[in-house]
C-alpha cells in the first residue's frame, strides 16, 4: 500500500475543530432529532430519478406506516 504524507510526522488536531467536538459531546440529542435525521437519511437513500419522492412525502409516509407482526 502507498504510503501517504499526512501521516509521517507529528500530526496536530485543528484547535477549532477540538473545541467543535467537546461543545458537540456535550448536546443532547432529542427524539426529534433523530427523527428528522432518520427522514433524512430514507430521502438520501431514495432513487435519484424518483421526482414523486420528497422530503415532505418521506416525512408524512414516516408518520403513516403501520408495522405488521
Amino acid at each position: 500500500m502507498a504510503d501517504r504524507k499526512q501521516f509521517f510526522g507529528d500530526i496536530k488536531p485543528d484547535p477549532e475543530l477540538v473545541e467543535l467536538l467537546k461543545a458537540a459531546a456535550q448536546t443532547t440529542v432529542t427524539e426529534e432529532d433523530l427523527r428528522e435525521q432518520r427522514i433524512s437519511f430514507a430521502f438520501g437513500n431514495a432513487p435519484a430519478d424518483a421526482k414523486n419522492i420528497t422530503k415532505d412525502s418521506v416525512r408524512h409516509t414516516s408518520e403513516h406506516i403501520r408495522l405488521r407482526s
